[in-house]
């Protein structure tokens, strides 16, 4: 038993998980927010402070059956032209084409919007190149219940945005290696079904132009983590964060960076794209 009470090795075999502390939400009374600039004079950046939980992240490569709809996530193989990820113009000309093929294909959809890319990387983050960010440490999912829908009418047209919403339409994130494998600052993410609804935290991030809502989570010992070990630049896990299908099926997720304990101190920094694209079924499904 651990020091919160529960057993992290439960039912999990050796070489089958690490354990590793996740950075949760400690609980409070009010709604915090983040910043994503600097706040105005005498404005805190963020509100809510987060605590640490040593958790065991499963092996998902050990894991046979896992999907968008019942997990969440699941890993894909897939290859790419692209020669630069840190190249902008590259990454939208080819690789947004590419991600728009591969999202029809594992999902049956028959209309992808692919909005946003980020590219992260720790040295070139602290040196402010390439528009490369630093990895984020909490736990969290990128939509929630009312920001979720808001993408639609942000990335299309006022007419086919009250179409389209009518019928299934997910947000789903792509994330990829740069270069492989990743050895250090690994992906975790959590089993949907394994949330319950009292863990999730709305949160406000505050853009200059628009006030959008993310989820943290509260702490719950029941979280079954997972990551892909060594991750490959030709695989790729899909990570639905948000779902407007409410008939049991995974609806949002939770992910998270962490430090892997089996890391050697001479592993090269993670280098990851991830992608986030609106994805839109037929009337019927």
């Amino acid at each position: 038993m651990n020091a919160e009470g529960h057993s992290s090795t439960d039912k999990l075999q050796t070489g089958s998980f690490v354990e590793a502390t996740l950075n949760y939400f400690a609980v409070s009374s009010e709604k915090p927010f983040i910043y994503t600039y600097d706040p105005p004079p005498g404005a805190p950046r963020s509100t809510g402070s987060s605590e640490s939980h040593s958790v065991p992240i499963r092996n998902a490569r050990l894991e046979a059956g896992l999907s968008l709809d019942r997990q969440g996530f699941q890993m894909v193989r897939h290859e790419t032209r692209v020669q630069d990820f840190y190249d902008p113009a590259e990454v939208k000309e080819v690789y947004y084409p590419e991600i728009e093929l591969l999202l029809k294909q594992a999902t049956g959809a028959e209309k992808i919007v692919v909005f946003d890319h980020q590219v992260r990387n720790i040295e070139l983050s602290k040196q402010g190149e390439k528009n490369a960010r630093e990895y984020v440490w909490i736990v969290h999912n990128d939509y929630t219940a009312k920001s979720g829908p808001r993408r639609v009418s942000d990335h299309l047209s006022a007419a086919e945005a009250e179409k389209r919403s009518r019928h299934r339409f997910a947000e789903i994130n792509v994330w990829r290696p740069i270069r492989g494998p990743v050895e250090s600052t690994p992906l975790a993410v959590c089993d949907a079904g394994s949330i319950e609804p009292e863990d999730f935290v709305p949160t406000d991030f505050i853009y200059r132009d628009k006030v959008g809502e993310v989820y943290r989570f509260n702490y719950n010992p029941g979280h079954r983590w997972y990551y892909f070990p060594k991750l490959e630049r030709n695989e790729v896990v899909l990570l639905k964060c948000y779902d407007s299908k409410e008939d049991g099926r995974a609806r949002f997720s939770a992910h998270s960076a962490f430090n892997d304990p089996t890391t050697s101190p001479d592993a090269p920094p993670r280098e990851s794209i991830e992608v986030r694209a609106l994805v839109f079924w037929p009337a019927n499904q």
